[in-house]
């Protein structure tokens, strides 16, 4: 197609006397118009790019899937334009595949009406799709601007022309070829919500919570039909960014099959997409979904689509007839459409599943199991074994002084009991993550360092007890002063470092519950220990002072603290109760996640 004389020698004019850089980032929307780049050079006559499409026919509300292809060049700008009157404003707007190397831009009144690279990256091939419009003209042209290199391009390339439904053909043949014509992948809007019937009857589902209903506002819902020789598969969460699931073979992130629902600007966008270890998905090309819906209401995000069981053409593609864990994520998106990391840990399924297969109605887990035990044998440790032995060794020597058990004073032997639990409960914690992990994790912040530190402490506890000098020996001041310090100290750490691990992806208890029930805790053992103090003080003023016979004070004290056995037992009991109490809060709310 030819340049009008006059719009020739303004081009010319403007690009060799402006100062006019190119486009290497693809804003290119002062050539909305002449789809020119000023690169200071004419543009080449033949050329050597194909514009393609899926289909000749159209009705509003649409969606075309454009193909641009050739050998390799670095930019390109995309327009559909009215086919009699190719002067006229771009026509309809365009949804993109893979946002890494095309974007959307808006020429005149038209959002999203052309398309254009985002680097000079090289490429080959461009899929897009054009949306047509309610007041879409009865043919539409495809054309396209291609730079091989800075100097070298080629202007309004003709692609093929579309028509409406039932509009007679024109007597110029189409640009295209039947090879380009195959199966229309059209859009549509969910008419209403996903419903659980026929989960675990007619169709795998994955729920979460359990048991939820995908129409609730905390329901996550995943479910997979099978249909002949292929898969409908639903998607639904509370979203207002994206919702994807993934097939793998492992727990891991990498290597995996996934699928998006992709929010942008109150329009979903579904594609497939291929996760290579923890970087962001690789958004395909070539899309392998059919009879695609989405909704979005309330914040809920819902999509559906239909997937043949194999797909040996695409090897990013999973078999649908083999057995994979699944994952189910979501997270914010930018204005754009790019996606971002989700900020917490992704449904897991404890095992790996046959969509297939047998019919199933199961849940999953936003924490692996080694992550939940490693939290649950922290909290038994130090929400009740420490706890309850630094009451029983700081109040009831006095009370239990005068019972033994196994030979040592009970106090003693309780405490001793206590504190070897918590060394053993908190050793095999501390290995979990790493068994887990494969290694150190560089993405928890200050918990794993501060973990350590306790860990250290806590073994190093008994082992310098080994070493306690007898009762009245000159070093058992400075021995007792030593283990209290060392205790106390790990003692706020391991509080400290609960209260991180909680909002840690791995283990991201409900907040912001966790916060204030390990508050409630901190407060509840403070204020037994106060009590206790208290009423330690308050014996202790009881007895009578002799300053001139230490022993007499001694007994005196002795005596005092005995008054007080019934109290403390009392005190002790209903500390134990309330510990247990917080620790299965704790508990059941891991077991939730």
């Amino acid at each position: 197609m030819e340049l009008p004389g006059l719009a020739f020698a303004v081009w010319i004019l403007i690009c060799f006397y402006a100062p006019v850089d190119g486009y290497p980032s693809g804003k290119i929307r002062e050539a909305c118009t002449s789809m020119i780049p000023c690169h200071g050079t004419s543009p080449q006559l033949s050329p050597e790019h194909t514009i393609t499409v899926n289909r000749t026919e159209f009705k509003p509300g649409d969606n075309i899937e454009v193909h641009l292809s050739g050998p390799d060049f670095e930019g390109f700008f995309v327009q559909a334009r009215d086919a009699e009157h190719l002067d006229s404003p771009a026509v309809g707007s365009f949804m993109l595949v893979d946002r890494r190397i095309s974007q959307l831009l808006t020429c005149g009144r038209t959002k999203n009406s052309a398309v254009s690279h985002t680097s000079k990256a090289k490429k080959k091939y461009i899929k897009v799709y054009w949306i047509a419009p309610g007041d879409a003209p009865k043919r539409v042209q495809f054309l396209a601007t291609v730079v091989k290199k800075y100097k070298t391009f080629w202007v309004k390339i003709p692609g093929p022309i579309v028509s409406q439904l039932n509009t007679p053909s024109l007597t110029t043949p189409l640009h295209t070829t039947p090879e380009a014509i195959s199966t229309s992948h059209l859009v549509s809007y969910l008419s209403k919500p996903f419903n659980v019937s026929g989960c675990g009857s007619l169709k795998f589902c994955i729920r979460s919570p359990s048991n939820c209903d995908p129409q609730s506002a905390s329901c996550y819902f995943l479910s997979f039909q099978r249909e002949k020789s292929s898969v409908f598969i639903e998607m639904s969460g509370p979203s207002e960014g994206y919702l994807a699931f993934a097939l793998s073979h492992d727990q891991w992130m990498g290597g995996d099959d996934a699928y998006l629902c992709i929010n942008e600007d109150h329009t979903v966008h579904v594609s497939t997409a291929y996760l290579k270890g923890r970087n962001p998905p690789v958004l395909d090309s070539e899309n392998a979904l059919e009879d695609v819906s989405w909704r979005l209401v309330d914040g809920i995000l819902q999509c559906s689509f239909r997937r043949s069981i194999r797909l040996p053409a695409n090897k990013g593609r999973f078999n649908l007839d083999a057995s994979y864990y699944i994952f189910l994520a979501d997270g914010e998106t930018s204005e754009g459409g790019l996606i971002y990391k989700h900020s917490r840990q992704p449904l897991i399924t404890s095992g790996i599943y046959n969509v297939t297969g047998l019919p199933q109605d199961i849940g999953g887990s936003r924490s692996p199991r080694f992550i939940k035990a490693h939290g649950a044998l922290m909290f038994v440790a130090w929400i009740t074994t420490v706890s309850i032995g630094v009451i029983v060794a700081r109040f009831f020597k006095p009370v239990w002084s005068h019972s033994f058990l196994l030979g040592k004073e009970m106090w003693f032997q309780v405490h001793r009991m206590l504190m070897l639990t918590t060394v053993v409960l908190t050793s095999i914690s501390f290995l979990l993550p790493f068994i887990y992990r494969g290694g150190w994790s560089q993405q928890a912040g200050f918990h794993p360092y501060l973990g350590c530190t306790v860990v250290a402490l806590t073994i190093f506890q008994p082992l310098m007890a080994g070493f306690r000098p007898s009762r009245h020996a000159p070093r058992r001041q400075l021995f007792n002063w030593f283990h209290w310090s060392t205790g106390t100290t790990a003692r706020i750490l391991a509080v400290v470092t609960m209260f991180l691990g909680m909002d840690l992806p791995a283990l991201d208890l409900p907040d912001p519950w966790d916060t204030y029930t390990m508050m409630a805790f901190v407060a509840w053992h403070v204020g037994i220990e106060v009590l206790l103090e208290i009423h330690s003080y308050w014996l202790v003023r009881k007895v009578e002072v002799i300053e001139d016979d230490r022993v007499q004070i001694l007994q005196s004290l002795t005596s005092a603290e005995a008054e007080g056995r019934l109290f403390k037992q009392i005190v002790l009991t209903i500390y134990v109760c309330g510990n247990i109490a917080f620790l299965i809060a704790f508990l059941a709310a891991i077991n939730q996640i």
